[in-house]
């Protein structure tokens, strides 16, 4: 048996995309906890209030580009600010619709930013990410 994930962050404002998501991470059993934010700000508090209370971070962030309030550059900016994440090891991953190049070229140009893919999100994906990723994890 190997070891889940403690939790995965959606950060998506689209609530078809992120149950769909989290239908998939579900059934993939791969973690203990799936949270779910609405945009970048929400998604801040959250990783803000587990530093401050010693919650564990997530291991893993899908993050779309295209969100109100804060998008995914933004967040990715923020978070690159905050003190207490700086020795976490979190994977970012881009989760967008966005065919434009220059999303790639910058995310890739991101040391933050581990991966850029299109959604949704798939089962074949996931194990992708699994076997890249975290391969003391549990593999579905």
């Amino acid at each position: 048996m190997h070891k889940k994930l403690n939790s995965i962050l959606l950060v998506d404002d689209d609530e078809a995309t992120n149950f769909l998501h989290k239908i998939v991470l579900e059934e993939a059993n791969i973690a203990e906890k799936i949270i779910i934010a609405l945009n970048g700000e929400e998604a801040l508090k959250i990783i803000r209030e587990n530093a401050q209370n010693n919650i564990p971070q997530p291991d893993m962030i899908f993050l779309d580009i295209n969100m109100p309030k804060m998008n995914g550059w933004e967040f990715v900016e923020e978070y690159q600010k905050i003190e207490t994440t700086k020795n976490i090891k979190l994977l970012i991953i881009m989760l967008t619709v966005s065919l434009n190049p220059d999303d790639r070229k910058k995310a890739n140009n991101l040391h933050s930013i581990n991966g850029f893919l299109n959604k949704p999100l798939t089962v074949d994906v996931l194990q992708e990410i699994m076997d890249d990723y975290f391969r003391d994890s549990n593999s579905f």
